[in-house]
């Protein structure tokens, strides 16, 4: 006699992303998890007096969707807490609703948010422009972080918090100084910002509950997407205390997988490292799994941190033959691999430059000749060298590709203003899968100002801006198809996490994760996947978020 199960899901089109059956027309869930698929009068045999029935007629059953690569806990705070700031906002426009903002707090409050867009940056590095933001402020301090959440602009109010000033400069990062009177203006690059930050957090910071508050409303964001498994890309003591609070009370609806800083060079985060290593067992619950770690290699072009094998354009600073470096030499991040390798754990490397790539990769070689099979992902992958890219599947290394931030637009225009023609050859992703490399799907949000899946999906296939906000498209021959798109958001990402076995496909045995579309987005024209809405997101058999 077939199981019972509690709920069976027909539809007439069902993808399952398992290679094996990849369309069915129905399915059946127990205790959370699939029983089985196939076709609709082979589930009946498992339909008791019980039994829920769910026939999606016309719409479509993907996959929940899956993230391996975003910031849910900072997205989640900006959206409560924060001043919310698309970076298309020109300075006046930031200016005015930074003084709207001010208007509705205390004297010594803070005002954090952002995105200021990383173009700006040039016009925000001088003392008037600076005093042109206290002004709008009230004297307030402030401090707003650019669209790659690498770097800041603070006002002076919070320069001075941060002890600041010409005579005291961060060590770590570029703090830039006005070239007339040589005061720091506010706009600090990765590290220099991180004292801002740590004095931000001595005036209070955030409390347990709104941090608590902050990772529920991420979840739910990403769980209107279509998104129920998701790897957060670098965890303070905070979020991971979160998000174990969130599935100990039954509140957390995504598999989350969290990665430990070893390194900060731009949070600001205390403990990271070892501290933080030894610290993350505890925060281990059914749904979130502290299982990797995460290392900055290096920064992001636009401000020449990351780390290249040729030159960056020339500029009067840093002349012809600057390649960026690395924050790590070779034996450094082997010592670091290899400790993690050891414990059992992952490492998602923060690389952006086919400098820092090829770094991880040659350190890779070292770890697989140990022995070690731990799970490596190098982070973004933007940028790699023709030769490096067979070696992805060579090391098993898997490629951690954001393509919501390349779309034709600010970010790579910044790219071409310091890497020239080179940046037209950025997400070799069509190389990569004919190479056999693992491709896995993430967002980057809040870097990228959505999580919508679907807009990472058409990107993949056209290599265009899927809404429309800029022309032309970005080397259109590493476009992917649209069944491999999905794989990449899907089974891929959950592989490339550690967890393959758990979910990223409709396959017995694994949770009931999946979302409901109003189309088959991925079977009609290319152009018109973003415009696919969701109807609902069911994690472990529940319906977790429904369309109004």
């Amino acid at each position: 006699m077939a199981a019972e199960a509690e709920l069976i899901v027909t539809g007439s089109v069902i993808r399952t992303a398992d290679r094996r059956k990849p369309v069915v027309e129905a399915f059946a869930v127990r205790d959370g998890r699939i029983l089985d698929v196939g076709t609709s009068a082979e589930m009946r045999a498992h339909r008791g007096r019980d039994t829920r029935m769910l026939d999606v007629g016309d719409a479509v059953v993907y996959p929940g969707f899956v993230d391996v690569h975003n910031h849910h806990a900072m997205a989640g705070r900006t959206d409560l807490f924060e001043l919310s700031l698309p970076p298309s906002l020109a300075l006046d426009d930031i200016l005015d609703l930074v003084r709207d903002k001010a208007q509705t707090l205390p004297q010594d409050a803070w005002i954090v948010g952002g995105s200021v867009s990383t173009t700006l940056l040039p016009t925000l590095a001088n003392t008037v422009t600076r005093h042109r933001l206290d002004e709008a402020a009230g004297g307030r301090p402030v401090v707003l972080v650019e669209d790659s959440r690498h770097n800041r602009w603070a006002s002076t109010r919070a320069l001075q918090l941060a002890g600041i000033t010409a005579d005291s400069i961060p060590s770590g990062g570029v703090t830039l100084l006005d070239p007339d009177d040589g005061t720091p203006t506010g706009v600090l690059l990765e590290a220099a910002g991180i004292p801002v930050q740590e004095a931000y957090d001595r005036s209070g910071g955030l409390t347990e509950e709104q941090h608590i508050a902050a990772s529920r409303r991420g979840v739910e964001i990403l769980n209107s997407f279509g998104i129920t498994t998701f790897q957060d890309a670098g965890v303070s003591t905070d979020i991971l205390a979160a998000l174990a609070a969130l599935d100990r009370s039954h509140e957390l609806s995504a598999w989350v997988v969290s990665s430990l800083l070893i390194n900060d060079e731009i949070f600001g985060f205390d403990p990271i490292g070892a501290a933080l290593i030894d610290l993350g067992e505890q925060f281990r619950t059914p749904h979130h799994r502290p299982d990797f770690v995460k290392i900055f290699l290096d920064g992001v072009p636009p401000a020449r941190t990351a780390s290249f094998l040729e030159p960056y354009v020339a500029d009067a600073v840093h002349g012809a033959h600057f390649h960026g470096e690395t924050t790590m030499d070779f034996d450094e991040l082997y010592t670091w691999l290899r400790s993690v390798a050891e414990r059992g754990l992952g490492a998602k490397v923060h690389c952006t430059g086919d400098g820092s790539a090829r770094l991880v990769l040659d350190v890779a070689e070292r770890i697989r000749a140990d022995g070690f099979r731990t799970p490596i992902q190098i982070a973004h992958g933007q940028f790699l060298a023709d030769d490096d890219i067979p070696r992805l599947r060579a090391l098993d290394v898997s490629a951690d590709i954001s393509p919501f931030i390349w779309f034709p637009g600010v970010i790579p225009q910044a790219l071409a203003e310091v890497l020239g023609d080179r940046a037209e050859h950025s997400q070799p992703n069509r190389a990569l899968l004919d190479a056999g490399a693992l491709v896995a799907g993430g967002s980057d949000w809040p870097v990228s100002e959505s999580p919508n899946t679907l807009e990472g999906l058409q990107g993949l296939v056209t290599r265009a801006d899927p809404l429309g906000r800029a022309p032309g498209a970005l080397w259109p021959e590493q476009a992917i198809t649209a069944e491999e798109a999905l794989e990449v958001f899907t089974i891929n990402a959950a592989i490339a996490m550690g967890l393959g076995s758990e979910t990223g496909s409709l396959t017995p045995g694994k949770s009931a994760d999946f979302v409901v579309l109003a189309r088959d987005a991925i079977a009609g024209p290319a152009d018109e996947i973003v415009h696919t809405s969701v109807r609902s997101t069911w994690f472990a058999g529940r319906e977790v978020y429904t369309a109004r």
